[in-house]
This record gives structure tokens, C-alpha cells and sequence, in this order.
């Protein structure tokens, strides 16, 4: 049966929030308010915050910086993935993405589905891994951000969380480069 294994110790990951908007201020920026107290509230660490327009070669400037940076293990970025002309964060995400998760994306959309019906057919939320972060694009609601926190990351990004997650892979993602350990 999965769940969490409470004789397992907690490893706090070190958490990144970028919200994609042309409008949101840190002031106005429910969905990353959102991630930031649900997050922390498990225990993890706010390793940073950004607001970033819609702009594709800004997205990934700044992924690309919190991807080089060594106190940073994963970001979670809210905005930017529906239809429309100015939704471009899956575009920046495929510039910097050395590996999707094809999965995550999947099983969000069927969450969302529980929720907003199929409606969610217009969300690309999609997740990877680049040089050892992991990567992950919510919608810009604050209902799409509880949606994947309580239904995907709160477990996945759980150290004690079984059979299988995110944390316990971190060691292992840069084994594709000499030397194979994680900085």
C-alpha cells in the first residue's frame, strides 16, 4: 500500500516558485502564495521566488539560473501553460529539459479533470529534469497549484514517501556526467 513510511526521515527539498504572468505582483500572486505555504508548511525550504512575464527567453534565463544554482533542487513555476499566444512556459521549459516526466503531466490532468472537468484538455502542465533540478509547470490558478501540491508533489517530493519518489532519485540524476554524483 503507498503511503508515507513515518520510521524514514524527512529530507526538506529546496524549493524554487516562479509565477509566469504579465500582471501578478508579489503583492496579488495568489498561486505562488499558494505553493509557498503549502510547501513550507511540509517542511521544505523557499529557495526562491521570481515573477517572470510571459516571455520565453526570460522563463528560461531564470530556470537556467536556478538550474545552475546548487541550493536550488527543484522549481515549481505556475502560469503560462494553457493555449493562448502569450502561454509559452512548456516552450522554456523544452529549451532547458534534459528529461520529461511525461507522467506528472498525465496524472495532473486527470486530477484536474476531478475538478474542472474537461476543461483541463486545455492545461500543458509537464514536468522534467535539468543538470539534477527537477522542473515542474502548474497552470496559473491557485486551484491547479492545490490540485498538483496535494495530489502529486506533497508525496513525490516526500522523502519517506513509498514504494518509490522524487527525493530519493536526486542523488542519482547527474550519474549521466563524469564523475556521476550531484554536486
Amino acid at each position: 500500500m503507498p503511503g508515507i513510511d513515518p520510521s524514514l526521515p524527512f529530507l526538506p527539498v529546496r524549493i524554487a516558485v516562479l509565477t509566469v504572468s504579465d500582471s501578478r505582483t508579489l503583492e496579488d500572486d495568489r498561486s505562488g502564495d499558494t505553493l509557498v505555504s503549502r510547501l513550507e508548511a511540509a517542511g521544505h525550504v523557499l529557495a526562491a521566488r521570481a515573477i517572470v512575464e510571459d516571455d520565453a527567453d526570460r522563463i528560461a534565463e531564470r530556470l537556467r539560473s536556478w538550474i545552475d544554482d546548487p541550493e536550488v533542487d527543484a522549481v515549481i513555476s505556475t502560469g503560462g501553460t494553457g493555449v493562448t499566444g502569450r502561454d509559452v512556459t512548456p516552450e522554456a521549459l523544452d529549451r532547458v529539459l534534459e528529461k520529461t516526466i511525461p507522467g506528472f503531466g498525465e496524472l495532473f490532468r486527470m486530477l484536474s479533470y476531478q475538478t474542472i472537468g474537461t476543461s483541463t484538455v486545455q492545461s500543458r502542465a509537464i514536468a522534467g529534469v535539468a543538470h539534477g533540478t527537477y522542473l515542474f509547470a502548474l497552470p496559473g490558478s491557485t486551484g491547479a497549484c492545490k490540485d498538483a501540491w496535494d495530489g502529486i508533489l506533497a508525496t513525490q517530493l516526500d522523502s519517506r514517501y513509498r514504494p518509490c519518489n522524487f527525493v530519493e532519485l536526486m542523488p542519482r540524476l547527474l550519474e549521466h556526467l563524469k564523475g556521476g554524483t550531484a554536486p
